[in-house]
């Protein structure tokens, strides 16, 4: 620091630094970020399905493997377990498999709006009427978008796509919006499983897809304070590469933090797999900057870690779900990267004393960077993804279920195993290390090494890619999840399987897995990741059964104390139970300030509530008019 910036001014005051002057960088600020995920997606990631379009699980010869090399179990390595494991739970031909349809060549025309983007173009605003560039807008990754992505059409897709580069340049789009009449859908990474950017059928008005992922410059970094300033359309791959070469960490890893951005995590609530040591979104975020829907910019003055002055206007932008506006920059927290980072591992005689031992963790403010336990229906599907080793790994696997069975005298068709991430420093990761494995010992479990921890932990980015080989051969496939307190969360995992069994009797469906996991957890409680998918040769309109099975699980999460969602957001898919969730006063609340941020309803995606109470909220306000 200078002695000019030390030294008073004549008033007296010490003149105040930005962060940028604060802490300089070793280049230029702010900083444009190449991004792995190009303008053009659908060059890189698969239009119909998750993730890179060189990743996929594949049948072949006989077998099936994972082709690319863009993570572990890559590189067309066989999977025989995998392979058995599909024909014995799914009763599965996998040598007659289904082609989805080819990606369109024709498209809805766009709904004329050519003084709107003539008016855009003026101001700068590069955008796109191109079908392809449309159509992968118009969905996000729920069962529904994919499945529908890959057997018919979607009624409504955006008219145009908008690509700002800039805080002012939203800022423009939205006054135009106003001024033509123009739904805006904020579109980030794609990987929404809500509903939440699907466009409303019944809209008549155009529709713009406001595409923020070129808006994802470091604007600055303040290394004293450990904040830095992005823009809300970087990814999260991007993100967290440009800390690590300065040394630092956000830490936030959501599962879909190789393709989601930050202004998603933000408008979703989200959560990631490392929050016990880094934080939640909502822990993460010091100020959010948002374009309102009357083109007017809500953000908190001033970046200091609390005030007393409330509302905090962030907690109004988060989980707001593109519903109040956009958002173009977060002020966020950032760490020194950790010295240790080591994987772990526990194995329980049943699900039921692994949640007892991460009630206990949780209870003595032990939790390591990472700690999830799966149930025993999850364990054996893992174990099916596992790759074969020679004649030593075969003995070894011999000698674990030996010891397993025979001197820890548990069920292998019972036990649950917890996979554990530490994070920080040497002597602190080893003091927790020891703390817990003695909580896990007094809950008749015990460690099972570093190995299955690791690979438990990356198999988490893999999972989703499953999704799409089922659909392959006729199985439907979701995950749901919700949060519970802690004298509930077993009860609840019992009585939502129990729930999805009887329903699969009633329609008939013999081929199925139910499973969960314990994801995060918390003083007062924990999250649980459902998973449920079917056969449904036979069947018609399977999507629509998987649905109505799933809202039969949701009805009993609430019933058995659960929430409508850790992380996931509402969208549209789960708006029915939002009214519920936040009482009529809150509804209330919340249209309120709908109608204060966006009187005319621009953001019109219908997310959080359900479309027969958005009915008489989309008066226009003279005032926006006038100032229009």
């Amino acid at each position: 620091m200078s002695n000019e910036a030390n030294s008073k001014s004549e008033e007296g005051r010490v003149p105040t630094l930005t962060p940028a002057a604060a802490a300089p960088l070793d280049h230029n600020v702010p900083k444009k970020v190449t991004s792995v995920i190009p303008k053009h997606r659908q060059k890189l990631l698969k239009w119909n399905g998750w993730g890179y379009k060189d990743s996929r699980f594949m049948y072949q010869d006989g077998t099936i493997v994972f082709t690319g090399d863009r993570y572990p179990i890559g590189g067309r390595v066989s999977l025989p377990h995998f392979h058995d494991y599909v024909i014995d739970n799914f009763n599965v031909d996998l040598a007659d498999r289904r082609e989805g349809v080819p990606i369109p060549n024709e498209f809805p025309p766009p709904v004329p709006c050519q003084e709107f983007l003539a008016e855009v173009q003026g101001a700068g605003v590069d955008f796109t009427q191109h079908g392809e560039d449309r159509l992968i807008r118009c969905h996000g990754q729920t069962l529904h978008d994919v499945h529908m992505l890959r057997t018919g059409s979607f009624k409504r897709i955006p008219d145009m796509v908008l690509f700002p580069t800039c805080h002012q340049q939203v800022v423009q789009i939205v006054v135009l919006a106003n001024k033509h009449n123009v739904v805006l859908i904020p579109y980030g990474g794609g990987t929404s499983v809500s509903g939440s950017v699907t466009c409303p059928e019944e809209e008549q008005r155009p529709i713009a897809a406001l595409d923020t992922t070129q808006m994802n410059r470091m604007m600055w970094i303040d290394r004293q304070n450990l904040v830095a300033c992005f823009e809300a359309g970087i990814v999260g791959q991007d993100l967290e590469r440009e800390m690590r070469q300065l040394g630092f960490t956000v830490g936030h890893e959501p599962d879909s933090y190789e393709f989601s951005t930050l202004g998603g995590w933000v408008a979703t609530r989200a959560s990631g797999m490392k929050k016990n040591v880094y934080g939640n979104i909502e822990d993460l975020v010091v100020r959010v900057k948002m374009v309102t829907g009357r083109g007017e910019v809500l953000e908190r003055g001033i970046s200091v870690p609390r005030i007393s002055c409330g509302p905090d206007f962030n907690h109004i932008v988060l989980g707001s779900e593109g519903t109040l506006g956009v958002i173009t920059e977060v002020v966020i927290k950032i760490r020194p990267l950790p010295q240790v980072k080591r994987y772990g591992s526990l194995v329980f005689p049943n699900f039921a004393s692994g949640i007892r031992c991460l009630r206990e963790v949780a209870s003595e403010r032990l939790q390591p960077a990472s700690i999830r336990l799966i149930d025993n229906e999850q364990f054996v599907f893992g174990q099916a993804l596992k790759i074969p080793g020679g004649a030593f790994a075969r003995v070894g696997e011999l000698l674990k279920k030996a010891y397993i069975t025979k001197v820890k005298r548990m069920q292998l068709d019972k036990i649950a195993i917890a996979t554990l991430l530490f994070e920080g420093h040497e002597g602190q990761v080893r003091q927790n290390e020891e703390k817990i494995f003695a909580i896990a010992k007094r809950h008749g479990g015990f460690s099972a090494g570093s190995s299955n921890g690791e690979k438990g932990y990356i198999l988490t980015f893999v999972i989703a890619y499953i999704r799409d080989l089922a659909l392959d051969y006729s199985i439907v496939a979701e995950s749901f999840e919700t949060s519970v307190p802690w004298d509930r969360c077993e009860s609840l995992c019992v009585n939502v399987k129990s729930c999805v069994r009887k329903e699969c009797a009633k329609h008939n469906i013999q081929h199925y897995l139910i499973s969960c996991r314990v994801t995060q957890t918390y003083d007062a409680g924990a999250c649980v990741y459902f998973y449920f998918g079917f056969n449904h040769a036979g069947f018609m309109n399977p999507v629509t059964i998987y649905e109505e099975i799933e809202n039969k699980a949701r009805d009993e999460i609430l019933a058995s104390g659960g929430s409508i969602s850790h992380h996931h957001g509402v969208g549209k898919i789960r708006s029915r139970w939002y009214p519920q969730s936040v009482s009529e006063a809150g509804v209330q609340l919340y249209k309120a300030t709908k109608r204060e941020l966006d009187p005319n309803n621009i953001f019109a995606a219908g997310n959080l509530i359900p479309r027969e109470l958005q009915k008489a909220d989309t008066a226009t306000s003279p005032s926006v008019k006038a100032k229009l």
